[in-house]
């Protein structure tokens, strides 16, 4: 079962998806929200990762592509991660690429994880984060019906804490 909506297919995270993701890391405009652009290196490591979250839990990052074009739009999905150093959260990630930026696809990703965390893994309380100047971002949560819980640091940086099923 994969996490498809109404515009766009997902894929499960693999090896293939390299070549997408290192371009999305490189692109100053989207990785301005994300704590700055990344080399390569890095996103093998991210890809590392990820999929080993994959193997462990079952879940993890998706592709998803305009259903219309094929064209990569994001990497999103819910994964485990730890707060502040502390407990296990699952968080809802996720990022879209510049030129489908404005349309809605965000919240449109956002709503579809969230229901899939509900229903397929049985998941009641799920987070998200971002920059505290990331009014889009910080909008998508708001209209997925997430709460701001609390100001946080995340990788070294100040990030804002929403919750969803509080």
């Amino acid at each position: 079962m994969t996490p498809d909506t109404v515009r766009l297919t997902a894929e499960r995270l693999d090896l293939g998806h390299r070549g997408i993701l290192c371009e999305l890391h490189r692109d100053p405009r989207v990785m301005a929200t994300l704590g700055g652009v990344r080399d390569d290196s890095w996103t093998d490591s991210m890809l590392d990762t990820n999929l080993a979250h994959w193997e462990t839990h079952g879940f993890g990052l998706w592709i998803f592509r305009e259903r219309s074009s094929g064209a990569f739009v994001s990497r999103a999905g819910l994964r485990h991660v730890k707060v502040e150093g502390r407990g296990d959260e699952v968080e809802l990630a996720y990022t879209v690429t510049a030129p489908f930026w404005g349309r809605g696809l965000a919240t449109e990703i956002g709503d579809t994880l969230l229901a899939f965390g509900r229903t397929h893994l049985s998941l009641d309380d799920i987070v998200a984060f971002t920059l505290p100047t990331n009014r889009g971002s910080r909008s998508v949560m708001e209209k997925l019906g997430m709460r701001y819980e609390r100001d946080i640091v995340h990788h070294d940086l100040p990030h804002v804490l929403y919750r969803s099923g509080v």
